[in-house]
């Protein structure tokens, strides 16, 4: 059985049909941190017929050591992996989409697949338990706990040296409407946590301003009393092909009105809390102590540095493609 010169079973074989949709996802979750959950769908489908013929496989050869080797690292996968997966995302450390990827590729590669290419066999390694999505998600692991260092290589070769050097680097006020993360900065200066810039492209939608007019007026706009009679849809907050390159969304124009509102600045600068309570939803947890202090950061500064946060489904990509040639990072290298 071949496909493109490589000798496998059909079940390892349909297996591979995820590599390039797991390429895609995680190009996805760079450019937006957005992935559709109807992704999942196809591919829960396509390990779930995977799984069921390579168990019949193991069934109808009659050989016990082949059915142990499938029953095994499947119950860990499915036993084990699932459940982490699923309490990781419970506590917060991993978001939904994370998760969802977890829980395919538990299905999709509960076994070690095999692939004969030449005289090569791949993966290179296995483990003692043989099951593949745990490999794939220490993989995971191992290169997600490696991009701050490089990103600390880069700051440090370009002479950047400061306290935040390890989660971001410096970004133009003008990329920020196209950058995902958090800004690492606060008047005060630089702080290892700050305005969600998600949280920040839903606020100008909101209002109807790009982050150009911010900073073009940023006294007119500190004034509550400026707030919109009718906002826009506030949206996700996602990056869209309708941000205009000054930095603002292709919404209607919304020049801001004086309201009836008798409020001043001083009780609601930026009208930051008029925008919390008017949204559905928290803004990811935004405040409006960090909306004011996000504007006033950008209203002022040419140049930020930005955290871009942990765009997990990279790493998860990487790990699944390192895992497919080599095996597990960990026990490889140690064996």
């Amino acid at each position: 059985m071949t496909l493109a010169g490589v000798s496998a079973t059909m079940p390892d074989l349909l297996r591979l049909v995820a590599v390039p949709v797991f390429a895609w996802i995680a190009v996805r979750d760079i450019k937006t941190r957005r992935v559709s959950s109807g992704v999942w769908i196809p591919l829960t489908i396509l390990g779930f017929v995977a799984l069921v013929w390579e168990g019949r496989l193991a069934w109808a050869a009659g050989d016990y050591a082949w059915r142990y080797a499938f029953l095994i690292p499947t119950a860990v996968s499915l036993g084990f992996v699932v459940p982490i997966a699923y309490l990781f995302w419970w506590f917060g450390g991993f978001g939904g989409a994370d998760a969802k990827a977890l829980l395919v590729l538990a299905l999709l590669f509960p076994t070690f697949p095999q692939y004969t290419i030449g005289s090569w066999t791949l993966p290179l390694t296995t483990t003692p338990i043989g099951t593949f999505s745990f490999t794939i998600l220490t993989n995971a692991v191992v290169v997600g706990l490696a991009i701050p260092l490089v990103i600390a290589v880069r700051n440090a070769a370009a002479g950047r040296i400061t306290s935040v050097m390890v989660i971001g680097w410096p970004v133009s006020w003008e990329a920020i409407p196209e950058t995902h993360g958090r800004l690492l900065e606060t008047p005060e200066g630089r702080s290892r946590g700050g305005l969600d810039l998600d949280a920040l492209r839903m606020y100008l939608r909101w209002r109807g301003l790009s982050l150009a007019d911010v900073r073009d007026h940023p006294d007119r706009y500190r004034d509550p009393t400026t707030l919109p009679a009718e906002p826009n849809p506030p949206t996700d907050g996602a990056v869209t092909a309708a941000v205009r390159r000054d930095g603002g969304a292709a919404l209607e124009a919304n020049t801001p009105d004086t309201t009836d509102d008798t409020s001043s600045e001083d009780d609601d600068p930026w009208g930051a809390a008029a925008f919390l309570a008017d949204i559905e939803g928290t803004a990811y947890g935004t405040t409006p102590a960090e909306l004011r202090e996000g504007l006033e950061v950008l209203a002022e500064k040419d140049t930020v540095w930005v955290s871009p946060g942990a765009p997990f489904l990279v790493p998860v990509f990487v790990g699944l493609a390192i895992a497919l040639v080599y095996g597990d990072l960990l026990i490889g290298t140690l064996l």
